[in-house]
Order: structure tokens, then sequence, then C-alpha cells
């Protein structure tokens, strides 16, 4: 895998997400120090999707992204997250918090199981 290539297409999912060079920088390096995540997010990048391999407690990346919608689902159709209509920013910040959940997942876990937004059993 070559690191430039990856880099670059970090590069542009930042600035479609609005995120900033050195968001850009932390992120690479905290994809860089993670082998099996790295692989998922080479995978997608030649793909546009996912290989679903990487797991943190079980929990992959396109788990993350139907956690983010259903839990930022109130605020996404006020559109202020700044990513309503925003691929490339659901997919860096899925994968970024699929690399944060390395270092501590029962933070994320807990949040993943117990938040789950506006759909929820007996809503209606």
């Amino acid at each position: 895998m070559e690191d430039k290539t990856v880099i670059d297409y970090i590069g542009t999912l930042c600035t479609c997400a609005g995120e900033d060079e050195a968001f850009a920088a932390a992120f690479f390096e905290k994809l860089r120090s993670d082998e099996e995540i790295y692989e998922e997010f080479y995978y997608y990048m030649i793909h546009e999707n996912f290989a679903c391999k990487a797991k943190v407690a079980g929990i992959g990346v396109v788990d993350i992204l139907i956690w983010q919608m259903d839990h930022f689902k109130a605020r996404l159709d006020q559109d202020n997250t700044g990513t309503k209509e925003n691929r490339e920013r659901m997919v860096l910040l899925a994968f970024d918090t699929m690399l944060n959940m390395r270092k501590n997942p029962d933070k994320y876990i807990a949040r993943i199981s117990g938040e789950t937004g506006t759909d929820y059993e007996g809503k209606y």
C-alpha cells in the first residue's frame, strides 16, 4: 500500500469534509499505526465500499456509520452538523471513531449500545 496515495485520498476526503490539514495529518498518523483499520480504509479508497473485516470489540466501520446516522438523525435533519449529504465527512468520521475506539473501546461501545438516537422501541 502506498502511503502517498492514502495521504492524497485523506486530503481529498478532508477537503470535501471541511477538515483542515492538521486533522488530515493526525488522522493519517492514527491510521498508519493500525494495520487492520489501514487495510479497511485502503479497501474503501480503492472500491468505495467496505471490506467489513476490521473490527474493534466486534464493531466495524459500517456499524459506526449506522450509529452515526441514527444517533445524529435529528441534528442531520436540521443540517447543522456538516454531515448531511456529505458522504466523505461521514466516512472520514466513522474511520476516525473506529481508530479512537482502538484506544478506548468501552467508551464507544457504551455510546453505540446506549445512545440510539431517535429510533427506539416504543417510539410511536
